[in-house]
């Protein structure tokens, strides 16, 4: 099975999920105040301290609806952009989508949880100086703070966000600004959650009484289930801890599938108590193979 492309049934509906880019992120601002002598155990770093990340993409299909949750990298990277994120290779966007019977041109909406470059970056394609949509037929999604922070950023968040490319949404009128949490479509909510920035947030599909939730950043990888695994470059991450229990507990011993954006081994997962902390099983999905 190509582990790379996966989906499962929610209901009525499908989600599908796969591998857009993989890269290396420093393992200290992934696991924060984490000592490296215990992180070092889950993840092994290279020479340079960096550990190897993926972004995992969830594509939602809902009837006529067809629902990208997050862009990853993509493919319009500049030179700093390839520094910092150190891609292992192209991205896979555009032929996952196609292998999963959703190119970019039938994606109708897309949710994003922030605008990281690596959250984003993917909704545009071509000269990463004169980017176009990828998804010229889709509305997109995101909360009215983390758009505003995105576009005045402070003087440690303005690597993070690149604002010529995101003004390329603001002008192609598909740019949707929520303000806390919303039913965007049915059966399709976002929550805002903090934390990883202000205006992070995450994304609950119910479908014939099935639950399928992404809150990316706040649960990056199956790692971070404990408190106090929090990202060094998470703003508040006392709020980050504070929504992450109220979360556990509502998911935990459920029925619940969760998706991760930066797991490279588990890609959807449901939450179980262990003896002393929680632990994350794989749930069966199909693979689909690209190309």
């Amino acid at each position: 099975m190509d582990q790379n492309i996966q989906t499962f049934r929610l209901g009525d509906w499908e989600v599908a999920g796969f591998v857009e880019s993989r890269f290396a992120l420093d393992g200290g601002s992934m696991f924060g105040v984490v000592p490296k002598l215990m992180w070092s155990k889950l993840i092994a770093p290279d020479d340079e301290n960096r550990v190897p990340m993926q972004t995992n993409l969830f594509v939602i299909k809902a009837g006529e609806y067809n629902i990208l949750l997050d862009t990853g990298l993509g493919d319009a990277l500049s030179e700093f952009d390839r520094k910092v994120y150190a891609p292992r290779g192209p991205s896979k966007m555009n032929e996952s989508l196609a292998a999963i019977g959703t190119p970019p041109e039938s994606i109708t909406h897309v949710v994003f949880t922030h605008l990281h470059t690596d959250h984003s970056n993917g909704a545009f394609a071509g000269d990463p100086d004169k980017p176009v949509l990828r998804f010229p037929n889709a509305q997109h999604y995101v909360q009215k703070q983390e758009w505003e922070d995105a576009m005045t950023p402070n003087d440690r968040t303005d690597a993070v966000y690149l604002r010529h490319r995101l003004n390329v949404l603001k002008e192609s009128g598909t740019l949707n600004l929520l303000d806390g949490d919303q039913e965007i479509l049915p059966g399709i909510v976002v929550k805002r959650t903090g934390g990883h920035t202000r205006g992070h947030q995450g994304i609950e599909a119910t479908s014939a009484g099935d639950r399928f939730v992404y809150y990316a950043d706040i649960i990056p990888t199956r790692f971070h289930l404990k408190g106090p695994y929090v990202a060094a470059v998470d703003l508040f991450p006392l709020d980050t801890m504070k929504f992450k229990r109220g979360f556990l507990e509502r998911c935990c011993d459920t029925k619940t599938v969760v998706g991760f954006d930066h797991d490279v081994e588990v890609m959807f997962g449901r939450i179980v108590h262990k003896k002393k902390w929680m632990d994350v099983v794989p749930i069966d999905v199909v693979g689909v193979t690209a190309g």
